[in-house]
């Protein structure tokens, strides 16, 4: 939920007590997320039990024209490459 920082603040006077909030009754959603893991919360994905399906993923090596960049450590393109340090080559990105 977005908040809005420039808003005028509630005072002691206008924040709801804990016996109000407790009067309301628990918010939606929250007896699902007792009874389960909460970090970890289940996702409806519409209907599809894609538990049976299995991810083919093809990992490449790196090429000729890439490098891993020592300070973010993602593979990067040659002409992204700002310069060369004793420990390894540095992204543009990192450089900044």
């Amino acid at each position: 939920m977005a908040t809005d920082y420039d808003a005028p603040r509630k005072s002691e006077e206008e924040a709801d007590s804990i016996e109000a909030l407790k009067e309301r009754g628990p918010a939606k959603g929250a007896s699902g997320l007792d009874s389960e893991d909460a970090d970890n919360p289940s996702f409806d994905l519409g209907g599809s039990d894609l538990s049976d399906v299995e991810l083919d993923v093809v990992v490449l090596p790196q090429q000729d024209d890439e490098f891993t960049c020592v300070n973010c450590f993602l593979v990067r393109h040659r002409s992204q490459m700002d310069h060369q340090t004793d420990l390894g080559p540095i992204c543009a990105e990192c450089a900044v």
